[in-house]
């Protein structure tokens, strides 16, 4: 990781107190574990949420050692009660949140005949209910002080089903349209509501091996080919860094080499 960065405390936009703090829910080991070092390098207290708290443990040192500040917790995001209660405690205890990111994952696949009604609803309740949960909390924090930025994580899935998708994507056009009403919404009280479509793999041990499943050498692939965590943390950070007169609602990525 870099040295933490201290080009962004003056400029970006939004940031407005001396400690400014970034939730992340559903912190996991690849693209949130990225937002959350490029969000610490710019000088937010960074707060990472995930089911299993222990396995934030390696990051939260890592971005400490580097002279910026982590924070790790168990967060189960399906659930209102913890979800509310992190907040709360954030706000009182670290500082006012600037930016929330809804990354919570949920990606399976199952032909329909297989799909039960017990998978699709926990597929729903991972990648759409917990947007709304998170979504709903931070608005709930950021509307009296007339800013702050909330990001979703969205997929290809987010656009368009696909085969043995009809579960995760349902949940992703939910969650898109989730937060399509909430710009509308927020967007007037000075909140930014962005969507972010992760169109292609990402570089993770997960793809790797879906992969190679499929008879393909990842290491054989152009450069570039998947997409690098960091690139997209890069994103977000520029989306919270835009102007109120230009702000972004969706931005769709994908590598040079992806069709759609």
């Amino acid at each position: 990781m870099s040295p933490i960065a201290n080009d962004s405390i003056d400029a970006a936009p939004h940031m407005t107190s001396p400690n400014p703090v970034c939730l992340i829910v559903g912190a996991g080991d690849y693209i949130g574990a990225a937002i959350a070092r490029r969000f610490a390098a710019g000088g937010y207290s960074v707060c990472l949420g995930r089911r299993n708290g222990d396995k934030t443990a390696d990051l939260v040192k890592e971005i400490e050692d580097t002279g910026g500040k982590a924070y790790g917790y168990t967060l189960d995001a399906r659930e209102e009660t913890q979800i509310q209660q992190r907040f709360a405690a954030i706000e009182a205890d670290i500082g006012p949140l600037e930016i929330v990111i809804s990354n919570a994952g949920g990606n399976v696949n199952f032909p329909i005949r297989e799909t039960t009604e017990r998978v699709f609803y926990k597929v729903w309740k991972m990648a759409c209910l917990t947007g709304f949960l998170t979504g709903r909390e931070a608005a709930r924090y950021m509307a009296p002080r007339h800013q702050g930025c909330i990001f979703f994580t969205g997929a290809t899935a987010s656009l368009r089903g696909g085969s043995g998708y009809a579960a995760f994507a349902s949940a992703k056009f939910g969650l898109r349209a989730l937060a399509q009403s909430m710009a509308r919404e927020l967007g007037p009280q000075g909140i930014h509501v962005a969507h972010l479509i992760i169109d292609a793999g990402v570089d993770t041990e997960f793809v790797r091996e879906r992969f190679k499943d499929r008879g393909i050498d990842v290491e054989a692939l152009p450069p570039d080919t998947l997409m690098n965590p960091e690139s997209i943390a890069e994103a977000y950070w520029m989306l919270h860094r835009q102007s109120k007169d230009a702000w972004t609602h969706e931005m769709d990525l994908r590598p040079f080499a992806e069709n759609f």
